[in-house]
């Protein structure tokens, strides 16, 4: 039974900021709470899971901050999850959504802490309990900033492939210069790091349709692996076009995937070959998989995305998740690589295995989700605890 919920905002060392369509992606200054990760420990008969999700406002196209999810949680969902048992996820959902509908960051957090509960009552790593681990070693994704300079995002791209042996790049996309200096930018880089390295683009919903149809005809020739979400999230009949001119390059969503209902509009579409899955996003491994069951159905793909800035719990929720999917059943890499020590360690979890080598990561084999939290760690870089009791 659940008696206790903590939520606690934490700090980050390390500020990242990066650049894409819309604006940038900010974890903000260090005195600033939005933009900080959220952690939750829910205590259940001597076991606690953890979770941790850090919204990524401020976003186009995620209307989470850190401060709603925190809200959502001790104002609405923590009360009515304490007294029921921590496999009651259906059950909690359904009130879930009766009572405050979408926050997809704030049940992204909660299902993956219950989650890791559910892993370690049972002693068992969280990929057995989303079927088994068909994926133990995980190949991983890096995406590459927009920058006004070239040579910026072609040494992003370098340091990527040259120092940590990642062969997958996702190069961002949709400058104020036109879909052809995305052309001329994606040459640069494909001459820079060579034919064997895979590399998609995403515009985040930058482009128009007749500007994604003449950049996917100028791409194609590059070798271009995948297109992602080039243009307004809910221009489904527009995606559909886009596919039909890609011929054989693969159209990926993002931006138009929160749900279940959203997974069936684009297969109803025939709008894209693949799903980006980002726990944050659809509200963490209860729908992920309810989604990638109906890619299975539609013989669409999915991509684990989600960057998981310094975040060992939000990689490794990523990690279980990947691990579970047949690799035949993805596309690309996983993308949840900034979790993973290349920023620095997590300032919680300072000591771990769970590191990217040769552009991969094993997934964690321990209980739950295979992290330990260093608990005088957490209460040092926390910067707002709340407690909900029964």
């Amino acid at each position: 039974m659940i008696d206790k919920i903590e939520v606690f905002i934490t700090h980050l060392p390390v500020r990242l900021q990066r650049i894409i369509s819309s604006g940038s992606f900010d974890t903000g200054p260090p005195e600033q709470l939005l933009g900080k990760p959220v952690l939750v420990k829910i205590h259940a008969d001597g076991v606690i899971g953890y979770g941790q999700i850090r919204p990524i406002t401020p976003a186009h196209f995620v209307a989470d901050t850190t401060q709603s999810v925190v809200a959502a949680i001790t104002e609405i969902y923590g009360p009515l999850m304490l007294g029921r048992q921590i496999f009651d996820i259906e059950a909690m959902n359904e009130i879930f959504d009766a009572r405050l509908p979408g926050n997809p960051a704030a049940r992204a957090v909660l299902d993956i802490a219950l989650f890791d509960a559910m892993g370690k009552a049972f002693k068992t790593p969280v990929y057995n309990l989303l079927g088994g681990c068909c994926q133990p070693r995980i190949p991983l994704e890096w995406s590459v900033s927009m920058a006004n300079d070239v040579s910026v995002m072609i040494a992003e791209a370098n340091r990527a492939v040259h120092e940590y042996g990642v062969k997958v790049l996702c190069m961002k996309a949709a400058s104020r210069e036109g879909w052809r200096q995305d052309v001329r930018n994606f040459e640069a880089i494909r001459r820079a790091v060579g034919d064997e390295v895979e590399i998609g683009i995403d515009p985040n919903t930058g482009w128009t349709v007749a500007q994604a149809i003449s950049a996917v005809r100028a791409l194609r020739d590059l070798d271009v692996a995948y297109i992602e979400q080039p243009i307004e999230r809910r221009d489904l009949k527009g995606l559909a076009a886009i596919r039909r001119e890609a011929a054989g390059v693969p159209v990926m969503a993002d931006e138009s995937l929160f749900t279940l209902q959203d997974a069936r509009a684009l297969v109803d579409a025939g709008a894209v070959d693949a799903f980006c899955i980002k726990l944050y996003k659809v509200g963490g491994l209860t729908s992920a998989r309810k989604i990638a069951a109906v890619a299975e159905a539609a013989n669409i793909q999915i991509n684990c995305g989600g960057i998981a800035v310094l975040s060992q719990l939000e990689a490794a929720a990523a990690a279980h998740f990947h691990a579970s999917t047949p690799a035949k059943r993805t596309i690309g890499a996983a993308e949840f690589l900034f979790g993973l020590g290349i920023m620095g360690p997590d300032p919680l979890v300072p000591e771990t295995d769970f590191v990217l080598r040769d552009g991969h990561v094993d997934v964690p084999h321990g209980p739950g989700l295979g992290i330990h939290i260093d608990e005088a760690a957490l209460k040092k870089n926390t910067l707002q605890h709340h407690t909900l009791v029964k």
